[in-house]
């Protein structure tokens, strides 16, 4: 480890309470450390939100308002299981046409920026963790990096997965019931939905589900720390479903209860995979200290 390193991790066994031996960097050269970290992290952020705005409107063609397009893959592959599981159509879902509304001068333009910089950041999101835990390993010690090995590629993993759970389920479903939704039967409003709104909705269902599925790695984390147990779990199991309907209803903006099942059905299974991982981190836990004995 170089002596910066060896700096930094004595800096930051000072705040956590350890004493730390040799000389130490200062709070602004550790400040300055940090900010090349992020500068590094804004400046590939730019590169890919550059590459994906030159390309914006295949992009927006292609992927962002796919979702809401009667022919997206989602539609046909759910229809197509209907009719293997030979229940009909109950899978299959009715038309949907949607037609944007740009309410302001700069709306198209502003909604490209915005488009730009969500897929940057998803596209980025490896790097950026790589960024972040560059910056925090010299703090750790040797049994905490052992933990934490092959973080980068399972939480990345994680979020991924729960991205194309919400881009490719859970926001046809949600396009979906509010396209087809009527208020009233006199036909009296234009359902118009601004451009805005709509790249705000699939951005909130895309991301949301990404940070959702990171559960069992957080609770991975916190049992090898030591803060959860299964015990724990188990025992505020039914006070995590509710908070899991909670979030399900908070990630989806539409007030279908089919929706909302679908994003809590697999947060109940993350939860119940998150409580076999807090077994495995005990049964560890124990071993060692029988090794210790």
């Amino acid at each position: 480890m170089s002596n910066k390193a060896d700096e930094r991790k004595s800096f930051f066994q000072k705040i956590r309470g350890g004493k730390a031996d040799g000389a130490e960097m200062t709070f602004i050269e550790h400040l300055e450390e940090l900010r090349w970290h992020l500068v590094r992290s804004a400046i590939v952020l730019v590169i890919i939100a550059i590459v994906v705005f030159i390309n914006v409107d295949w992009v927006f063609d292609n992927i962002i308002f796919a979702p809401a397009n009667k022919d997206f893959y989602s539609y046909k592959m759910l229809c197509n299981l209907s009719h293997f599981l030979h229940i009909g159509d109950a899978l299959c879902m009715p038309p949907i046409e949607i037609h944007l509304l740009g309410d302001t001068v700069s709306g198209p333009f502003m909604s490209a920026i915005s488009i730009s910089f969500m897929g940057a950041i998803i596209l980025a999101f490896p790097y950026l963790l790589w960024e972040i835990w560059r910056f925090i390993k010299p703090a750790l010690t040797q049994k905490e990096t052992k933990y934490v090995k092959g973080s980068i590629w399972w939480v990345s993993l994680c979020f991924f997965l729960g991205a194309a759970f919400g881009y490719f389920l859970l926001a046809p479903f949600t396009f979906n019931f509010l396209a087809n939704f009527q208020l009233g039967t006199l036909g009296v409003y234009d359902y118009r939905p601004k451009l805005g709104d709509y790249i705000d909705t699939l951005t909130s269902l895309t991301l949301g589900c990404g940070l959702a599925f990171e559960m069992p790695i957080i609770v991975y984390v916190l049992s090898k720390i030591g803060i959860v147990t299964p015990t724990f779990l188990k025992n505020y199991r039914k006070y995590a479903y509710v908070g899991i309907l909670v979030l399900a209803a908070i990630i989806t903006p539409s007030p279908d209860w089919t929706s909302q099942a679908i994003v809590a059905t697999p947060l109940i299974l993350l939860y119940e995979i998150s409580i076999v991982l807090s077994k495995r981190v005990a049964k560890e836990k124990e071993a060692a200290d029988k090794q210790w004995e």
